[in-house]
């Protein structure tokens, strides 16, 4: 099983450690790594839980939430003006991260509106597009239990220069998730994959950041001038 190779490797590692081949600290980084389970984020919720004793976000504000596009988000503050923004990102997350530790990083906040990244390293660690739309339709659901009122806005999954060959899968999924926004009252698509294409068909360099992934500055005022407008309205 996965759990079984991912326990393998731990061992391996220490051994290689003991054996003199890298330091302990390199060993037990390594390790920390083979953790795929949403145990692997307990270092981010415990720091997002400290950051909130220290300065308690206010209720009824917009909560973005999702992967490191969101966590790298530094401006978001400062680009959505008037609108009280709490910034959920962390680390190479997937949608059932957001939904394993909803508890502790949206609900106790009870924002009016969430505006999620995610979906995009699902796809590169292999999920398909139905399972992808199948934690997002769980996401959405767990929220309305909770927070009937909470709108959500998701933001389409980004093409990029190094993910281009998943593609088709991302765009795929993006359009299950918008035909599943279009049909409700509470749920919104921000579509900033079609600004992201340029003339050539394809990603648009000038707004990556050098690993071709992640975004550079003028990417997140491209985003900023697709999601405010409609921030703003909401």
């Amino acid at each position: 099983s996965f759990e079984m190779r991912t326990i393998v490797f731990t061992r391996l590692v220490v051994l290689a450690a003991v054996a003199g081949f890298f330091s302990a600290g390199t060993a037990l980084s390594l390790a920390a790594e083979a953790k795929q389970g949403p145990e692997r984020w307990e270092s981010a919720m415990v720091a997002f839980e400290e950051s909130d004793k220290e300065n308690p976000p206010p209720k009824g504000g917009v909560l973005f939430v999702g992967s490191s596009s969101v966590r790298m988000w530094k401006t978001l503050a400062e680009d959505f003006p008037g609108q009280q923004t709490i910034n959920r990102g962390f680390g190479g997350s997937e949608v059932s991260d957001s939904i394993h530790f909803a508890d502790r990083i949206v609900l106790l906040h009870k924002p009016r509106l969430i505006v999620m990244y995610a979906g995009d390293n699902d796809i590169s660690r292999g999920k398909t597009t139905k399972e992808v739309y199948a934690d997002f339709k769980k996401f959405v659901k767990l929220i309305k239990k909770e927070l009937p009122k909470t709108r959500i806005a998701f933001i389409a999954i980004k093409p990029s220069l190094k993910r281009w060959e998943m593609s088709g899968e991302m765009k795929q999924a993006n359009q299950r998730i918008k035909k599943r926004c279009d049909g409700s009252k509470m749920l919104d698509y921000l579509d900033i994959w079609t600004p992201m294409i340029g003339d050539d068909g394809k990603p648009r360099p000038e707004l990556f950041a050098e690993d071709g992934l992640h975004l550079n500055e003028q990417g997140y005022a491209l985003w900023t001038s697709v999601i405010r407008p409609f921030v703003d309205k909401k």
